[in-house]
């Protein structure tokens, strides 16, 4: 059995988004974003108020979620959005809101 092997134009970047990012619908319009662009991955909320994101598609796709990232929904004051890139790893089927 061959094993899968996946797309070298394909990455991972796992975001760090830094502001007044909860309790705007930063997670559902990212979610949204993530749709339309048709890359894979998750958003979620994080402890100390931000909101954390990972994900895959083609790099210059993730770059255009990235330039969403810094503005967010209309009423997000975004003020970092911290990137840390890596290779695809083609385990999300979806992009989706992570509760945990």
């Amino acid at each position: 059995m061959v094993a899968a092997t996946l797309d070298v134009n394909m990455k991972q970047v796992r975001l760090e988004i830094i502001g007044r990012v909860q309790g705007v619908f930063y997670r559902a319009n990212a979610k949204e974003a993530g749709l339309r662009l048709g890359i894979t991955g998750w958003v979620r909320n994080t402890e100390d108020g931000g909101v954390e994101a990972l994900a895959e598609g083609p790099q210059k796709t993730l770059e255009e979620f990235i330039e969403w990232c810094r503005t967010g929904p209309p009423a997000a004051k975004v003020d970092d959005v911290k990137a840390e890139w890596g290779p695809a790893t083609g385990e999300f089927a979806t992009f989706s809101i992570k509760y945990d």
